[in-house]
C-alpha cells in the first residue's frame, strides 16, 4: 500500500507544503475552544472558500468536509483519538484513547480522509498516559501501512498543570526534539510539532524527525506575532503549519488562511502576510 500513502500525502501537501486548518476541538472538552465553532457549518463553508490544503476534523463533523461537492476543496485530516490534558484542573486519572476501538481506521477509511493524526502526550508524572499514547500509536501504525493512511503523529511536551492553570507547552529545545526522535522511531509519516522556545532552534526538530514537520499552533495570539512567527519556523525547514484558534478565533478567518498560504506556499514575509489579512474586510 506504499503508493497508496504516496498519493495521500500528495493530496495533503500542495506543491509540497501544507496549511491544515484544525476544528477538531470539540473532543477537548474545554469550553474555550469552542468559542468560534459553534456553528461547523458556517466553519466548514468559510474555510473550504478560503481554501486551505487540509481541514483537520472529527468523524462526527467530517460528513460538513466531504458532502461538499468539488475536487478542489481541501483535503480531510482525521483526529482518532482524544484525551482530557486539556483542562484547567488537573483530573484525578489522565487518559488518552481511540475514538473508535475496536477498528480506529475504519472512520477516516470511510471518510475518505487523506491522513490521520494521534497524540503522544508528555505531561510531568504521568506516566501512564504516555503509555497510554504509545499503545494508541503501537495499534494504528500497522493499519496505517496496511490501508495506505499517512500517520501524523502530534508530540506534545507540556509544563505541569500548577505553573498556569491548565497544561501549557513546555517550548524547551531538547524536550521537543527527543519527542519528536520517538515519534518517528514509532513510524510517523509527518510530525505536528510545538515551536521551540527559540524560533532559531526549529532546525533541529525537523532534523531530527527525517520526515514533513508542520507546526501546531496552540492558543490564540496577537496575529501580528503569530505571523511573524510562522515566517521564522518556516525558515528553519518547517513545511507548513497546522493551525486552529489562531485562525477561526479571530475576525475574518478567510483572510488568516489566504495570508498564511501566501506565507508557506509563496514565500511572503510576515508584513506581506499582514497587509493580506487587511487587504479585504
Amino acid at each position: 500500500m506504499y503508493q497508496a500513502k504516496k498519493v495521500r500525502m500528495k493530496r495533503l501537501f500542495r506543491r509540497g507544503k501544507c496549511l491544515d486548518v484544525a476544528i477538531d476541538h470539540g473532543v477537548c472538552n474545554e469550553p474555550g475552544f469552542l468559542d468560534g465553532l459553534e456553528d461547523m457549518g458556517k466553519v466548514v463553508g468559510q474555510l473550504v472558500d478560503a481554501g486551505p490544503d487540509a481541514i483537520q476534523m472529527n468523524f462526527g463533523q467530517s460528513d460538513l468536509l466531504q458532502e461538499i461537492e468539488g475536487k478542489e476543496k481541501p483535503a480531510l485530516v482525521m483526529r482518532v483519538d482524544l484525551g482530557n490534558p486539556y483542562n484547567a484542573d488537573r483530573h484525578r486519572v489522565m487518559w488518552a484513547q481511540l475514538q473508535n476501538d475496536q477498528e480506529p481506521l475504519l472512520p477516516a477509511l470511510q471518510m475518505d480522509a487523506a491522513c490521520v493524526v494521534v497524540n503522544l502526550f508528555m505531561l510531568p508524572d504521568e506516566p501512564d498516559l504516555f503509555r497510554q499514547c504509545v499503545n494508541n500509536i503501537s495499534r494504528i501504525r500497522n493499519d496505517c501501512d496496511k490501508y495506505g493512511l499517512p500517520l501524523m503523529i502530534e508530540p506534545l511536551v507540556m509544563q505541569d498543570n500548577s505553573i498556569r492553570g491548565g497544561y501549557m507547552v513546555d517550548g524547551d529545545r531538547e524536550k521537543i526534539v527527543t519527542l519528536v526522535r520517538l515519534a518517528r522511531e514509532l513510524g510517523a509519516d509527518i510530525i505536528k510539532a510545538d515551536p521551540t522556545a527559540n524560533a532559531e532552534d526549529f532546525h533541529e526538530v525537523v532534523e531530527t524527525a527525517r520526515c514533513p514537520v508542520l507546526v501546531r499552533g496552540g492558543g490564540k495570539e496577537d496575529l501580528r506575532t503569530v505571523f511573524t512567527k510562522a515566517r521564522q519556523l518556516l525558515d528553519q525547514g518547517a513545511m507548513g503549519m497546522v493551525y486552529g484558534r489562531n485562525i477561526y478565533q479571530h475576525e475574518n478567518p478567510r483572510q488568516v488562511v489566504r495570508s498564511f498560504m501566501a506565507m508557506i506556499h509563496d514565500g511572503a514575509s510576515a508584513e506581506q502576510a499582514w497587509d493580506i489579512y487587511h487587504s479585504e474586510k
